[in-house]
């Protein structure tokens, strides 16, 4: 793999020679493959037990490789979320928070998809908090709304909104998590692709929006409220030349969070600058590359409530609504339901509207017409490949 010079002579300079020599060595291996189990599972199922566990997230697992996650329909019934381990690291954040006796009764992800760290968060939030999950480009906002209705938690709100139309909205939230655009260093493992899409400039380019992004978001914050800035990059930049500026212009205190020493997690990388920061460097953490630092706004005033969505644009899903009844399928024909196809149920399935389960959860819905079951899993969410396994795919364990 040939990273830019012009990265390598940067990140050098940044890690120091025994760092940056193990970060190289990173590149040898394969990128762990982790998968965060939905809190309906770890309820219900002890089956995960065996996994190995991602340590700051009780609910995230390392698995031993890649599997065909497509043909797993427990995956599209939302029963678990493909994560990369690090971004799990939120749950840790929103924990300490929690046991801070934070109120958090209005929290918005500000640039949440395809949605890991909005269904992370939204399973440690407390039930009656409502989470506003944004997303200002059109078709990342469907996938981040496919992502958040399989999940099929409550009090959640899918938004397709700039960050400044919050700002103009005049909305106020406890919590905000910006985790910002970024040069993507960090995913240079992971999809070899970003490596063609990093420059210098772009750099440059990327901590300017993402100063541009916070305004915004500041102003939504209640007094007392804690802004979240997360990157999945490694520069000083973009990070803590960002957590630095933030804490000049506004009044802001950087909250130290409580790591195990055992995760090797790096603190600050910039000299002169101790905050409280969190860096996630692969070769020294299991994981891939995160930057991640909490910030809370001082108290200047009385904290607000949201005060109206009227102004914003909220996506919703075309699916039937209602309580119908429930229809499991064997793994074959869950498959041929996943791809579009229409169902031939049993004779004394009732007619109408029913929900297709596979093991029990939820797939989506058909109507049964008597002869034949009409298919109405959404087409953008259908398997588009015409090869299925001729055996089960199996990731977690559910009887």
């Amino acid at each position: 793999m040939q990273l830019p010079e012009d990265f390598i002579r940067e990140t050098r300079l940044l890690m120091g020679e025994e760092r940056f020599n193990c970060f190289m060595e990173a590149f040898n291996e394969d990128a762990p493959v982790s998968i965060r189990i939905n809190p309906k599972i770890m309820r219900k199922e002890k089956s995960h037990s065996s996994l190995n566990t991602v340590p700051w997230c009780e609910e995230g697992f390392y698995l031993e490789g890649r599997p065909q996650f497509t043909f797993d329909p427990l995956f599209h019934a939302g029963c678990y979320y493909v994560q990369e381990a690090a971004s799990m690291f939120v749950t840790h954040v929103l924990k300490e928070m929690r046991d801070e006796k934070l109120e958090m009764k209005e929290v918005l992800d500000l640039c949440a998809a395809p949605g890991g760290k909005s269904t992370a968060m939204r399973s440690v939030l407390p039930e009656d908090c409502v989470l506003v999950s944004n997303e200002p480009v059109p078709t990342r906002a469907q996938i981040l709304l496919e992502n958040i209705t399989k999940w099929g938690a409550k009090n959640c709100i899918v938004t397709n909104n700039y960050p400044r139309d919050f700002k103009k909205a005049k909305t106020k939230f406890d919590l905000i998590l910006c985790d910002v655009p970024c040069s993507g260093e960090g995913m240079f493992r992971k999809d070899p692709a970003t490596i063609s899409e990093w420059s210098l400039q772009n750099v440059e380019k990327c901590w300017r929006l993402q100063r541009e992004i916070v305004a915004d978001a500041w102003e939504c914050l209640n007094p007392g409220g804690i802004l979240i800035y997360s990157t999945c990059t490694y520069n000083t930049k973009e990070n803590e030349e960002n957590v630095r500026w933030i804490l000049d212009t506004y009044e802001a205190e950087a909250l130290d969070i409580p790591v195990d020493p055992s995760w090797n997690i790096t603190g600050s990388l910039l000299e002169g600058f101790d905050a409280p920061v969190y860096r996630f460097i692969p070769g020294i953490t299991r994981s891939e590359g995160l930057f991640i630092c909490a910030l809370r706004k001082m108290r200047k005033g009385k904290a607000e409530t949201l005060i109206s969505h009227s102004s914003l644009k909220i996506l919703t899903t075309d699916l039937p609504q209602g309580v119908f009844p429930r229809v499991d399928l064997p793994y074959q024909e869950a498959l041929h339901y996943l791809r579009g196809e229409a169902l031939v149920l049993s004779p004394n399935t009732p007619r109408g509207i029913v929900t297709v389960t596979y093991k029990g959860f939820p797939l989506g819905p058909a109507k049964n017409i008597g002869n034949r079951a009409n298919n109405l899993y959404p087409k953008p969410w259908r398997i588009k490949t015409t090869h299925l396994p001729k055996e089960e795919i199996k990731i977690i364990d559910i009887q």
